[in-house]
């Protein structure tokens, strides 16, 4: 067989109008290569080449059957979404089939090896658990749904100084003013719970915070940090995004720079999401901000969650950022992903088995679990305190979800 990977097509089946076919997924200015589809792990862009069988369309209909595309079109392209699938599969079978491999590495190029597992799969009749998660949702995931509802009722009545002056704007773009908060469980729910937002200079603003994603009637977590990093304390003015639920997409990160663009989640309006500066210059966020009532709040379109390396920095000038070094399962299982999750871009290039680890993870997930006809996340920012609304959790919950993942920040 062929190796198939980002771009691959079956015989007649590439595109006649490709820049037409990518425009869905080029937009914030990908234009440079706009016939082409961009493999950010490899920091390339890949064109559509087109092979001699059926086997793109072969391997869809198994990732379809096998749960890891529900929403994927068998068109014989591969395209973003069946690269997306494919990486989920082999990280699935990293991790989560007993007769896996545990040296795989999930990097979207189907060769030998990943075909010999399709090839199980497809004889054992097999279907992921990832796949069947929505049909019976797990608890935790019905838990966390509960506190999003909880959260939402606690801040239309207590909305403190911040998100009170967010819910006095005429227009909010991006952010969602507390009464209007989706919660349903046929979204995609990424939560963050920022931790000693209100301490002041001495915070090492490190990696220290914690990220739930919801999706598919599951629960995945992760961590980095929801606010900006060390050296932006000693920036006037640094930006912080503020509590409350935003809408976002997916888009693309570092477009100005060739050897960095990758996918990011970008904010839903153009105009971007509602932050609030270090007015008073104190180093943390609090309603002593608000110098000016709500004109002290901004509307900014570069706050993006996006990738954060292994986690030994903090890469956020602002942006919610996401660790690739491990993250806990759907299973509450703790995954390491060092070996093959990169610590910078420089180890991002078509030589490289490296990639972005546990970013990956919650990326595709995204991708390949969103319903039919959703083009967004919903981003949740909350802080520890908000996780006693639910006796299920606790302000505690967070410190020991990353005493697991992180142990060196706590």
């Amino acid at each position: 067989m062929s190796t198939l990977f980002l771009g691959s097509c079956d015989t007649g089946k590439v595109p006649a109008d490709r820049k037409r076919f990518l425009s869905p997924y080029h937009k914030d200015g990908l234009t440079a290569n706009a016939v082409s589809f961009r493999d950010d792990d490899r920091t390339t862009w890949r064109s559509f080449r087109e092979g001699t069988t059926k086997e793109v369309a072969e391997l869809q209909q198994f990732l379809y059957k096998a749960g890891f595309m529900p929403r994927g079109v068998i068109d014989g392209i591969f395209d973003y979404v069946t690269q997306a699938a494919a990486r989920l599969f082999q990280e699935y079978i990293r991790t989560m089939d007993p007769e896996g491999d545990k040296t795989m590495v999930p990097d979207g190029i189907v060769g030998n090896g990943t075909m010999q597992h399709v090839q199980r799969w497809k004889s054992q009749g097999k279907v992921a658990d990832w796949g069947k998660a929505a049909i019976n949702p797990s608890k935790e995931y019905n838990d966390w749904i509960k506190l999003l509802n909880e959260s939402k009722a606690h801040y239309i009545s207590n909305p403190g100084p911040i998100m009170q002056a967010v819910n006095s704007l005429n227009k909010t773009y991006s952010t969602v003013k507390a009464k209007d908060w989706n919660v349903s469980t046929d979204e995609v729910h990424l939560i963050g719970i920022r931790r000693k937002q209100d301490n002041a200079a001495a915070v090492s603003r490190a990696n220290d915070d914690f990220f739930v994603l919801l999706v598919n009637g599951m629960v995945f977590k992760f961590w980095g940090s929801t606010d900006p990093n060390k050296k932006m304390v000693s920036v006037s003015n640094a930006p912080s995004l503020v509590e409350g639920q935003h809408k976002y997409r997916f888009g693309w990160h570092k477009v100005s720079v060739e050897t960095k663009i990758y996918r990011a989640l970008k904010p839903y309006d153009p105009s971007g999401v509602i932050i609030l500066r270090d007015l008073n210059k104190d180093s943390s966020m609090t309603a002593a901000d608000l110098v000016r009532g709500s004109n002290s709040l901004e509307v900014n379109n570069s706050i993006n969650i996006h990738w954060s390396g292994v986690g030994s920095s903090n890469w956020s000038a602002g942006c919610q950022v996401i660790a690739g070094k491990n993250y806990i399962n759907s299973r509450d299982e703790l995954v390491d992903c060092s070996k093959f999750a990169s610590s910078a871009y420089s180890q991002l290039n078509s030589n490289s088995k490296m990639t972005k680890g546990a970013y990956n993870v919650l990326a595709d997930l995204i991708v390949c679990y969103s319903k039919a006809g959703i083009d967004h996340v919903y981003y949740t920012l909350g802080r520890e305190e908000s996780l006693n609304l639910d006796a299920n959790f606790g302000a505690n919950y967070a410190i020991n979800a990353l005493k697991k993942m992180n142990p060196s920040v706590i």
